[in-house]
């Protein structure tokens, strides 16, 4: 497919700049008049999720749409926030353009970069220099990770982050020994916190937190073993639909499932596993 020229990356854009701008005018449309950048968040949200749902799936013309979709959601906050005179959508790509230009001086710049792992401590060099010289205290090694990501999303560049400076799980062997036995800890504290609720000596939160600290330590191990969580659970997700959904049809629907006692459902769900382990991998 050819490149489109510049004017007509400009056209559409300006178009598109435009069309939310009239959206948000007093004759335009009371919803998005309404819209506020709290009320938007769960949108954007959901746009991003949708933008991986269709990469996972290798649909292409989805992920066109989804993509206009996730911009969708940055013109209109570049748009409210024009409306209270923050900033406005030039503003926004101005600051984008000098931050790319800035962060890759082995493109822009004289300075060297023979490979991507030297890239990428240049990169991160260069964010911790912009971070000082905008920061007007002592600030942590962890302050620019956002507590508003997903928790798993967090958790994943929290552990990554304080590895840069040598605090992390041993692995030494590369199969994350340390990480396996830190594991079981963490399950045998759970379980010690679940028989103290059953004689009503532990409170629900520590019940809570123990169960944080597992799901913690999992979200690690899966960073020492070069696994990305989130693609994990998201294939474990759409594993699990298939096999529901195997056992509905087996058992004639979704009502019909309903009636099963627990070993019957234990008995359909065996039997979507074999299935499965018997399908050809696509």
């Amino acid at each position: 497919m050819a490149s489109p020229t510049s004017e007509e990356v400009a056209q559409h854009l300006l178009e598109a700049v435009a069309i939310m701008a009239r959206l948000r005018a007093p004759d335009g449309c009371p919803w998005d008049r309404e819209q506020t950048f709290d009320s938007i968040k769960r949108y954007t949200l959901e746009e991003t999720y949708e933008v991986f749902d269709a990469i996972e799936r290798r649909a292409w013309p989805d992920l066109k749409d989804e993509l206009g979709d996730l911009l969708l959601q940055v013109l209109f906050y570049a748009q409210m926030a024009s409306e209270a005179g923050y900033f406005n959508i030039a503003d926004v790509a101005a600051n984008l353009n000098a931050k790319l230009i800035r962060r890759h001086p082995h493109v822009f710049a004289d300075v060297d970069a023979s490979d991507a792992d030297a890239v990428l401590r240049n990169w991160e060099q260069i964010k911790r220099e912009e971070k000082q010289a905008t920061a007007g205290s002592a600030r942590s090694l962890l302050d620019d990770v956002p507590r508003a990501m997903p928790a798993m999303l967090e958790a994943n560049k929290l552990g990554s982050r304080a590895a840069k400076i040598g605090f992390d799980w041993p692995n030494a062997d590369g199969r994350a020994g340390e990480l396996f036995a830190k594991l079981q800890e963490e399950i045998g504290e759970l379980q010690a916190e679940l028989n103290g609720s059953q004689t009503g000596q532990t409170p629900p939160l520590a019940v809570e937190e123990e169960l944080g600290d597992l799901l913690f330590t999992a979200v690690n191990l899966a960073r020492h073993l070069k696994v990305d969580p989130e693609a994990a659970l998201r294939a474990s997700n759409a594993k699990f639909r298939g096999r529901f959904r195997a056992m509905e049809e087996a058992a004639g629907g979704t009502d019909a499932l309903a009636s099963h006692t627990p070993p019957q459902l234990e008995e359909r769900w065996n039997e979507a596993k074999m299935s499965a382990s018997k399908s050809p991998k696509s």
